[in-house]
Parts: C-alpha cells; structure tokens; sequence
C-alpha cells in the first residue's frame, strides 16, 4: 500500500512540474530553444525597451526580468580594464610567435577568467561595462603602416597570418558550444579597411583602393574570422569606406558581410561611430541623429556602443524604419543573450572557482608566450651572455612595468620588469642601473614639484553638471599626471556634462621654462597667480601655455575644466631638460656589456589619444626611428668602447639603422606582458633560444614607406614593397641553425580542388635544441602586377640539436587561391606558380619550386 502511495505521489509531481513548465512563458523556459524564446520575448516589449536594448549600456526591464548588461568587454591580451588578470604579451607579440597553437591556449585562460569576472560581478548585482561576455577582440585589421598607433593590437600585416592568428583568438574565447551555450561571444573588428591615420579617423574617407586590394589585402581576415572562427560579433569601423560610413554600409553589412558570407551574427558599432554621421566636423553624411540611427539599422548595426540609438523613436515616428526592422536586429542580440546563459540560463561555466584568477598555470603560459613572442634582431656573437660578464642595465624601459602591459590590458599580480629579473639573476651582485634618460629625453613632468594642503599633487573637485554648482560629487588629489579618459569613469561621475576644477601650488627647483600642456576637447582656463593665462592651440587636441619660472617663487595655479561631450583630460607640466651623457658614461666605466632597454611606450603610439612629445601626433607617430635621445646615448655608449645590447620595446617595426652598427645585439621585446622581463633574461642568458619571428617588416626609415593615408598597397608590406628593408617579414635569428634539404612537391601540375602536398626534411646542424619557423609564399609567375610573394603557411616547429624531422604540408584550394583580374575575384585559377620555403621572406632565405594549375 505504501509502495502505490509513494508511487502516486510520484506520478502527481511529475505533472505537477510538466504542467508547470508548459505554463511557463517560452521566454523564461530554458527547455525551449533560444531562436523561439527571443520570438517570444520581442512580442511582449515595447518600443521603447526594444530600443534600450539595442545600446552597449542596455537597460533592465524589471516587469520581464531582465538586468542591466553592457556589452562592451574588452580582452585584447588578457581580460582588460577590470582590475587584476593575467596579462599576455601585446597581440603584435603574440603575432611574433608564429605559433597559433599557443595563441588559442591563451585565449582560453582569458575566457576562463573573464568567465570569473563575470560569475564575480553577477553575484554582486547587475553587470557593468568590463565585466560582461561580450569580448570586442581580436583586432584584425592589416598593420599597413608602422606609423599606426593601434598597429600593435593587431596581428601584423599580412592577411594570411591575421587570419589564422584571429581565428584561434576566436576559437579560444567562444570555446566549444556546451549544453547549447557559448562560452563567450569575440568579436572581429575593425570592419573594414581600417589602419589609421587616428586623428582623422571620424572623418576619413578611404575611397582610394582597388577591388584587388579590397579583397586581397583588407578582407580576408574577416572572411576567415566569419566562416572559419564562427565569430558572433563583428564591429563596424570609425571610418567612410567609398563615400559610406562603414556602420552604414549597404556593401560591407549586407552585401558582402550578410549575403556573400552567410554571416549570422551580431554588428556592433565602434563607439560613437553612429555620432559621426551626423555630428559636425565629422562624416557629416545624415542630417541628424533619427536619419542616422535608421540608416544605421537598416544596412544591419545591431547595437550601438553609444547613446545615439535613442532617436530611434523619433525615427519610427519620422517613417524612416518599420519597428519589425528593429525587431530583426534586436532578436540577434536577444538571442545571443540567452545563448550566454544571461538572460534566464544556467551556462557550464557559473561555478567556475575564483582560484583560476591569475594562477600558476595562467601565468607559466604568460611567460611562455613572452618568450615565444621575442624576436632575435642581429646579434655579432655576443650572445647568449655569460653569467660571469661584467653587465650595466639603462634605459626608460629597464623598470617599466606599465610599459610592458600595452594597451587595453588588465592590472597583473605581479610584473617582472627587466630589472627584477636581471636582480633575480644575480641574487649576489648589485646590477648597475640607470634609468638614462625618458623615452623622448628633452622633457620631464615636474607636478612633483607641486603641493596642495602640504600634500604633494594638485587637487581636484568634481561637479555632475557644467556649472560647478553645488556640493562636488568626487574630490581627490593628483600626484602624478592627471588623466581622465574618454572612457575612464570616477566614482560617481558622469562620462560628459561635467565641470572641474584643479588648484596646486608649484614652487619650481629651476629656473626656466615650462609648459603647462593640455590634451582636451573641452573648454579649458588656466589662471596662474590670479591672472588668466592664454592657451595656444596646436592641431588635434592640444592646449598650451609657454611661461618663464623663477626657481623658489610660489604659483598659485587654478585650472577650471568642462567636457560637455565623452573626451579626455590630460594635464601636464613640462620643463626641457638636458641628458647628461658623461654622467652616464662615468656611471658604466667599469662595466663591459650595457644592456640598453629603449624604444617607446603605449603612451606614445595609441588610440587616437595625443601625446605632446615629437614624433607623435593623434596616437600615431610621425617618424619611426628610434628617439633621438635613445640613439645619442648608445652612439657615446659604443665610442667609450662599451659592447651594447638594445632591448628595443615597441609596438611597432623601428628604424634601426645606426643601432645595427652601434650594437652588438638587437632584441625586439615588443610589449611583452607581466613576464616579459624574465622571459628578455632567459633569452640573454641562453636559458631559452629565441625563435620569434616579425610579423612586420623592420624598414630602413620612413623615406622607404608611402603617403601614410593612401590606402593602395603598392609599395607597402613585404608583398609589395620594392625597397630593401632593415629586417624583413618573417626573419629572427637563432642560437642554432637549421638546415633545409630534400624539398619537393607530389606533382608538378594540379587541378582546382587537388590537394598538393609539399615535403622538407629540416636539420638542427647548431649546438642548441631550437625552434625553427618555416614558412610558405606564393606568386602566381606570369602575375606583375600582384604580391611579390605571399605567405600561404608555416609551422613553428622543436628540433634538438643534431636532430632532423620531416614536415609535410598539405596545401589545399585555400592555400593556393589567387587573384583572378577576369572574374574580379579571388579564385584558384590555372597558371605557373611558384612555392616559396625558407625561414624568412627574403629571397636569398627561401627555396623556390614552380608547379601548374591548369
């Protein structure tokens, strides 16, 4: 009896919760699939929430249970701009790698720890910019011009290498769909043809290119991200393309992206991008925001990373787009979110343990990378060094761990500066260390020099309003330089329609002149002793004031500032200075090896942001040679007879060429992560044989490079420069060598869809196990007009000294494909072809074996 009673019970329950979940409405059901439950969801919301839904920042909907989300994430090197994460060399390092296999590693730490931030910040409420699941990474546009401040959140500059390195970014941050979840959405931007100039990017127009160059140089990263990643975000540029804003763009979005690519997923705007059409001074193609957001939709912009989605209403109230044409933009976000888990889900990533933040693993792989990521330049014999080597460290990068971070990066447990590590390498010996001289050496910040209330800084006070009315919201006091970004918020205050105001003392130690310099778009007054000083303008966004201080004399210093518009603040004041270069000298006398960490910051070459130092303008540079300063000091360094090893750290390739004669070894560091010191030792050492390979090509100077703003590429790259560079694509030295023998294909005439098979015997001939990259061009033979080659594969591969293996690559359609001048398209088509196998782009590097395709 008992047996029936339990058994009835069961039965009851049962439907009771069957009866339940069919009552439930598809939208909260977890058993229905997602495409139905944003069907359901789109039919019970109004216009208005549609439309809060469709901006970065999306609102709550409380009487439907939906929480604020913001999608903008970002996880460029590692998860950024949220506090403490692992943070990875900077993308152009990991370019350097050659190694996509390690690079799809990495990208699955950072989903796993953006998966905690994001378990973190759900516990605690709703989530906030930065801690989402919307990853707007990888950069893939083409590094063109080494003069582009964000070529180095980039992946080089070719089209082959960009794919296949954007594609394992992708593939590691969305993972494998688990239960029907995704792990996290990456994103594929800047699309497209999008590499500088930054300063005019909201007004830039790139209408100058061929459909070859569209194709061949600027599109097949993309291509490759969309049909090979599975990429579900795609961001559309700041930029025109032909005429069109690109987030406007009937040919990018639906045309190409859409129809030609099958592409599924959600378009999301770069921020204030939309503001561009219509705003002025900028794109200036829409008569206003409701004629710009509708148009914005309708070629296929999902969602907004801005506020100017709000005129929506006012667009459908105009006529200017159906509300069943926002539907069909909302539904994918819709659905992503449920495809996250974020909205009414459980994903297989909620109980993820906070432990994984930063662990031991996370950061064994960051100095893997680091050291994967160093490029061997020249090297004259001097390395790797002996322990027993009489050895001084200098330069503005020898302690810079901030430098080493990048751009758009996370805060590390802890950074391994160059110092530290060489400290560490000799735990008994003081290491001689200077820092010589600042990256550009002609100018110092001296708000050290200022106080506020006996405390050092200048202080500052806050207003949510332009007026400066009533109580400040924020106060604090700057002790370093000030710097508010366009994107940086402070507790409490807005991202525009604010006001400030600064007061310091400044009580100079020296006589002379100063500059008190502002980078702001926003209206700014300086008043100095009571009296309102005049601010020169300078092009971008740059305000100065030149004075004459005397060294003792107290200066009472006001600043009032208002941003009425989302901007930067950087506040700064200079003083010239001279580098001592005899101190210098004397400071090394006894030393024998200088070690010289030099080259540039993020600080200098970045985002549209405007740096008051020569050479850089708009976040791009003007030059590309090493700074002046950097290059004077190891030009004395060699005349005092001292052997000179420059550790150069940039984003970018550097015109090197007096450095080739004045040092004995060249080593490019890039932005190496929070292991990067310790990785550059191992190097030194020969604790670790470099491998690197550059991603860039190294040029002479800037006389070899085009009109930065022409977008052709003839005469750019390796492909289709004509010039000798200094260091060319694909090339880093070992402390071994390899030895290519018995190269061959399986036959000497294919037809579209054969696979040709290509076989290289390689030996580790040297006295270090080793690594070699060995990598495969293309050139179609009768084509003049085309690339002088093209990469089409590598693989970075361990040999053991006196070692040899064999490697086979199996070259298919995709490898092989070329451009066709009759179809207008990129195809595999019959002619002579020539493979190209060495260890380098150089010519006098590679075998060249010819083979038909008929």
């Amino acid at each position: 009896m008992k047996k029936i009673l339990l058994i009835s019970l069961a039965l009851g329950l049962l439907i009771f919760i069957n009866s339940c979940s069919q009552t439930e409405p598809k939208y909260r059901n977890i058993k229905v699939a997602p495409e139905e439950r944003a069907d359901d969801l789109l039919k019970r919301l109004t216009i208005k929430e549609k439309i809060s839904l469709m901006m970065n920042a999306s609102d709550s909907i409380p009487r439907l249970g939906i929480k604020k989300y913001d999608w903008w994430n970002e996880a460029l090197h590692g998860v950024a701009r949220n506090g403490t994460a692992t943070v990875f060399p900077q993308a152009i390092g990991m370019a350097a790698s050659f190694d996509d296999s390690l690079v799809y590693e990495v990208f699955k730490v950072v989903s796993d720890e953006a998966r905690v931030k994001y378990n973190k910040a759900r516990r605690t409420g709703e989530i906030k910019r930065y801690q989402g699941l919307t990853m707007w990474t990888p950069n893939i546009n083409i590094f063109r011009d080494p003069r582009w401040g964000r070529g180095q959140e980039t992946y080089g500059e070719d089209p082959y290498l960009t794919s296949v390195m954007g594609v394992a970014v992708i593939k590691g941050l969305q993972g494998e769909e688990t239960d029907g979840y995704l792990k996290l959405l990456a994103c594929a931007k800047h699309y497209a043809v999008h590499s500088g100039p930054e300063w005019n990017r909201h007004s830039f127009d790139v209408n100058n290119i061929s459909p070859r160059d569209l194709w061949e140089t600027y599109l097949p990263a993309f291509e490759a991200a969309v049909k090979k990643g599975k990429v579900k975000q795609v961001m559309c540029a700041y930029n025109r393309f032909e005429g069109e804003p690109c987030c406007g763009s009937d040919r990018l979005l639906i045309n190409i992206l859409r129809e030609k690519w099958q592409y599924d997923g959600i378009v999301v705007s770069d921020c204030g991008a939309i503001n561009n059409f219509y705003q002025k001074g900028k794109h200036m193609t829409h008569p206003d925001s409701a004629h710009a957001v509708a148009d914005a939709v309708l070629s296929g912009t999902d969602i907004e990373c801005g506020s100017s989605y709000k005129a929506l209403l006012k667009a459908v109230n105009q006529n200017l787009i159906s509300e069943q044409k926002i539907d069909v933009s909302l539904k994918r976000l819709i659905f992503y979110r449920y495809k996250l888990g974020e909205i009414y889900g459980k994903s297989p990533w909620d109980n993820l343990p906070d432990s994984l933040l930063c662990c031991k693993k996370h950061k064994d792989i960051a100095l893997e990378m680091a050291r994967k990521s160093i490029v061997l330049l020249q090297n004259k014999g001097i390395l790797p060094l002996n322990s027993n080597s009489s050895i001084a460290l200098l330069g503005p990068n020898a302690n810079n761990d901030k430098m080493q971070w990048g751009n758009y990066n996370g805060i590390p447990t802890h950074t391994i500066t160059l110092l530290e590590a060489l400290q560490n390498h000799f735990p008994n010996k003081k290491i001689a260390y200077d820092e010589a001289c600042s990256y550009t050496g002609n100018t110092e910040s001296i708000i050290d020099e200022c106080t506020y209330n006996k405390k050092k800084g200048i202080s500052a006070m806050f207003w949510n309003n332009i007026d400066m009315n009533g109580q400040p919201v924020y106060e604090t006091i700057y002790s370093k330089i000030i710097k508010i970004g366009k994107r940086d918020t402070l507790p409490g205050i807005s991202l525009e329609g604010i006001s400030a105001k600064f007061n310091t003392v400044l009580i100079p130690k020296i006589s002379g002149p100063v500059d008190f310099v502002f980078t702001t778009s926003g209206i700014v007054k300086l008043i100095v002793n009571g009296k309102e000083i005049k601010l020169e303008k300078i092009p971008i966004e740059f305000q100065v004031a030149k004075m004459n201080l005397l060294a003792g004399k107290k200066y009472k210093i006001e600043i009032e500032y208002i941003k009425k518009e989302n901007g930067q603040f950087i506040f700064d004041i200079k003083r010239n200075i001279k580098t001592d270069i005899n101190r210098i000298i004397k400071l090394v006398e006894k030393n024998d090896i200088i070690i010289f960490a030099g080259g540039i910051s993020a600080e200098l070459e970045r985002e549209e942001a405007n740096v008051y130092a020569s050479g850089f303008v708009g976040g791009d540079r003007v030059d590309i040679e090493l700074p002046a300063v950097q290059r004077e000091i190891i030009a004395a360094l060699k005349a005092a007879g001292k052997k000179v090893i420059l550790v150069n750290f940039s984003g970018s390739a550097m015109g090197l060429e007096p450095e080739t004669k004045n040092c004995e070894a060249i080593i490019q560091a890039w932005y190496p992560g929070e292991a990067g010191g310790q990785a550059i030792v191992d190097v030194l050492f020969g604790n670790y044989n470099p491998a690197g390979r550059l991603p860039v090509t190294f040029y002479k100077n800037i006389n070899q490079l085009p009109d930065f703003e022409n977008y052709q590429m003839k005469g750019r790259t390796y492909r289709y420069t004509k010039e000798k560079p200094l260091f060319p694509f694909g090339y880093g030295l070992s402390y071994t060598s390899f030895k290519y023998s018995d190269i061959k294909i399986d036959k000497q005439e294919i037809k579209p869809g054969d696979t040709l098979k290509l076989y290289i015997t390689i030996t580790n001939d040297g006295k270090y196990d080793g690594e070699e990259v060995i990598q495969v061009y293309l050139k179609k033979v009768s084509d003049i007009e085309g690339p002088n080659k093209t990469l089409r594969a590598f693989k970075r591969v361990f040999i053991p000294a006196g070692n040899k293996i064999n490697i086979v690559f199996n070259l298919t359609d995709d490898n092989l494909k070329w451009w066709d001048n009759v179809a207008n398209t990129i195809k595999v088509s019959s002619g002579e072809y020539q493979l190209m196998i060495g260890k380098s782009s150089k010519d006098e590097d590679l075998t060249f074996i010819n083979f038909k395709i008929k």
